[in-house]
């Protein structure tokens, strides 16, 4: 089975907040794209990545020649090789990006055609269900507090706020942020926190997170997101260490090679690969198994779409060191391009699919409204 065609559906419309400027919001910009892979049997996978279509489209153009004609059926071999002959065009930047999206389609079409989920494909399945926490932006009190309330309606029992006004503005607005959140949720529920230091021009350093990190901990956070810059590894080494409370990071990093050192070093306690820039399912597997051999938690980074969400559903459910999948809420590029809802159960778990693949089924008339009216090509299986 070989790889016939690559299309690209650029999302547009309701892409989240976040810290990005309006300017790569306009009508020729998109942050969300989907890539399809149609091979020559009529089967059909799906992938995602977190780069502009323009950036993809040209990286896309540069590989091709190794891409259209290759195995569907190889994912890692016909992934890696993408990887090796792109070495002086891109490495770890949008060439990395746009190969995500492939592999994840891939592996999609492997599921489908072995009739498995992506994560028995892996090696096995280590759970059925996962607990998702509830990805949101901070705001100031008042609206901190009711965005948590809403969000509790939709059955989270974790959540995770981040950006806004945190660390930007002083020490008393921070903590009055952090009070808001821990009275809306209740003591049992578990509440991370995201600095956002892989926002433009992050401000803050060592002495800055430990001090934060303190008073975290005073409200039983589960732990504290990048608080620093994203490639201040010897800061991040240094904090882990001292810090009362877990620390995370690593969303931006790209290839397995990235993250070497920061889980030999243990400069993170939960490491947090995004499939959709990172390699796709074949890179962040293994950085995950190399982390779990190094007593790090796997945290993958989810800020993406329903089908970024899919691929982490099946990382998580093969990988012996995980215990959380994120999940942007509310997010019309997951729930709108789902057919069926996420639902959760009384404990706050969702259940991981075990169809063929990706395991999850499209809306197709939801990814036409985002997309100008493209929608997937139907699969042959």
């Amino acid at each position: 089975m070989k790889i016939v065609a690559v299309n690209l559906l650029p999302l547009r419309g309701a892409t989240p907040d976040g810290g990005w400027d309006e300017k790569l919001l306009d009508d020729d910009h998109n942050l969300s794209t989907l890539v399809e892979v149609v091979t020559d049997e009529g089967v059909t996978g799906v992938g995602s990545v977190f780069t502009s279509a323009k950036l993809i489209e040209g990286s896309i153009e540069v590989f091709r020649p190794f891409l259209i004609g290759a195995s569907a059926l190889d994912p890692v071999a016909t992934c890696e090789s993408l990887h090796q002959h792109t070495f002086w065009q891109g490495r770890g930047g949008s060439i990395t990006h746009a190969i995500s999206g492939i592999d994840i389609a891939l592996w999609d079409i492997l599921g489908k055609v072995t009739g498995q989920p992506i994560s028995r494909l892996l090696g096995g399945r280590y759970r059925e269900t996962i607990k998702p926490y509830g990805s949101l932006l901070m705001a100031e009190p008042k609206l901190m507090r009711e965005r948590l309330e809403a969000a509790l309606q939709r059955g989270f029992k974790a959540f995770k706020i981040g950006w806004g006004p945190f660390g930007r503005v002083d020490a008393k607005t921070d903590e009055a942020i952090i009070q808001a959140a821990r009275d809306a949720v209740g003591d049992d529920i578990e509440l991370m926190v995201d600095a956002g230091g892989s926002d433009g021009f992050w401000p803050h350093g060592y002495k800055w997170a430990l001090r934060t990190a303190q008073m975290l901990a005073d409200y039983d956070i589960t732990w504290f997101e990048e608080p620093l810059r994203p490639d201040h590894i010897d800061g991040f080494v240094k904090l882990t260490e001292h810090s009362p409370i877990p620390i995370a990071s690593c969303e931006v990093l790209t290839r397995r090679q990235a993250f070497l050192p920061w889980i030999e070093r243990q400069a993170v306690d939960y490491i947090q690969p995004d499939v959709t820039k990172v390699g796709g399912i074949s890179e962040e597997h293994r950085i995950g198994q190399y982390a779990d051999d190094h007593s790090i938690l796997l945290v993958p980074h989810g800020w993406n779409t329903a089908v970024g969400l899919a691929a982490d559903l099946q990382l998580v459910a093969a990988a012996g060191n995980a215990r959380w999948v994120e999940y942007i809420t509310p997010a019309p590029y997951i729930e709108d391009l789902l057919a069926t809802p996420v639902q959760f159960n009384e404990q706050g778990l969702i259940k991981i699919p075990d169809g063929p693949g990706l395991g999850m089924e499209w809306n197709y008339d939801g990814i036409a409204r985002f997309t100008g009216g493209r929608t997937l090509t139907p699969s042959a299986i």
